[in-house]
């Protein structure tokens, strides 16, 4: 049986290091694309996806996020008598989040609520760039110099950046960080500058998560060069969700959806019911979904190009670095991963995104219980095996810029 990303990838990383990295190069192409794993094989969501079928769906998010979810309803079970659904939003981390749940006690569930929105202050105060004397802050501070004691949540943070680290190759990097501020892609900074390419080079030289450590008998980080940074904006909100699912879990509530930007988990059922999440357009409007997939105690987790972004002569720059250049990847446009841990989904649809499509697709087919969907740079839409019949096409992105 394959391993549950969510509760072992710990375990499995001795394994997965031993296991070979995709090699190959595979052809990939708006009629067909394949990729064997397991017998199995990703095809092109126009090929073989069912066409439009009606559904209702609600929105309410943000316009600064990774990714825009929309959500309604597919086919599981009925709820107790009474049960009826309770909904918060909060703003924490810089986006929204989103807290639904079925409940025949409205007080039980909102005390829940209350309980992550405190938790997710919490993790801010660990996990920012921006809090002072942070975990984070402190670990940059003493680059270069000494190791830094810091708490289990950024180390967990951490071997979980690692693990997704060796998986992609490098291509997600939480060591990135050195570039913040170089580019600008922010709301309150955004300005359609591009760095001067000298300055570019000379902080990418800095990115390597090797040169971070993780010491995890004497509670301690490490960044081995004066001048690295640390930024888990990556995988920090996927961290965050996966503490919201362990509390409501605590506390016996099985049919939930937890939305945070482009970070979502479903837990049981929407009414009788499971949950469809719906995945964004790339060059639609804000309100536009292209896709929908039927999720069911399972992790949802979008990157995209277009939310933090700018164009100028043509060109999309946006916030998604790759890490061995610097500068945005050109690759694709949306990268959507499922799987059981919204921490791993949380990085590895960064790191898919700089990948490429071919190889993205080529690592998610390779890895247990993770599958995706991927809109490519030329607007090819591909989709993993796994989610062949869960699946469906509503239209066909949009094409631009």
């Amino acid at each position: 049986m394959a391993r549950q990303l969510n509760r072992s990838w710990r375990a499995g990383r001795e394994a997965q290091r031993d296991r070979a990295q995709p090699q190959e190069k595979r052809e990939a192409s708006i009629m067909v694309s394949s990729a064997n794993k397991r017998d199995r094989n990703y095809t092109c969501l126009f090929d073989d996806m069912l066409g439009p079928r009606m559904i209702d769906f609600s929105r309410n998010l943000m316009l600064l996020i990774a990714a825009s979810l929309l959500f309604a309803a597919c086919t599981g079970r009925p709820h107790a008598e009474g049960a009826h659904l309770v909904e918060r939003t909060r703003p924490s981390m810089g986006t929204e989040l989103r807290l639904t749940a079925w409940t025949d006690d409205e007080s039980e569930v909102v005390a829940a609520f209350e309980a992550i929105f405190q938790e997710f202050d919490r993790l801010e105060g660990l996990l920012s760039n921006w809090q002072e004397n942070s975990d984070i802050q402190r670990l940059n501070a003493a680059a270069g110099e000494h190791p830094v004691r810091v708490g289990t949540e950024l180390r967990d943070v951490l071997q979980a950046a690692r693990q997704v680290s060796d998986w992609t190759g490098g291509k997600f990097d939480v060591t990135f960080g050195v570039m913040s501020g170089l580019w600008r892609f922010d709301y309150q900074n955004q300005d359609g500058r591009i760095p001067d390419h000298n300055e570019v080079v000379r902080r990418r030289a800095l990115i390597n998560y090797r040169d971070l450590e993780v010491d995890e008998r004497n509670g301690v980080a490490f960044l081995r060069r004066e001048g690295m940074v640390v930024n888990v904006g990556g995988i920090g909100k996927g961290y965050a969700v996966d503490r919201a699912r362990a509390i409501l879990h605590d506390r016996r509530f099985r049919d939930f959806l937890i939305q945070f930007g482009g970070d979502m988990y479903a837990a049981g059922h929407d009414g009788d019911r499971a949950w469809k999440l719906g995945i964004q357009d790339p060059r639609g409007p804000a309100n536009r979904i292209f896709a929908t997939v039927d999720v069911s105690d399972g992790t949802f987790s979008t990157s995209g190009d277009y939310a933090r972004s700018f164009l100028k002569d043509g060109r999309r720059y946006h916030h998604i670095l790759d890490p061995a250049t610097g500068e945005p990847s050109q690759s694709c446009r949306s990268v959507t991963i499922l799987t059981g841990s919204a921490t791993i989904a949380d990085g590895l649809s960064t790191g898919v995104f700089v990948l490429g499509p071919e190889r993205g697709m080529a690592l998610i087919e390779q890895l247990p219980d993770v599958e995706g969907i991927i809109v490519s740079s030329k607007n090819e839409v591909l989709v993993s095996s796994g989610l062949k019949g869960r699946v469906t096409l509503l239209s066909a992105p949009a094409d631009a810029p």
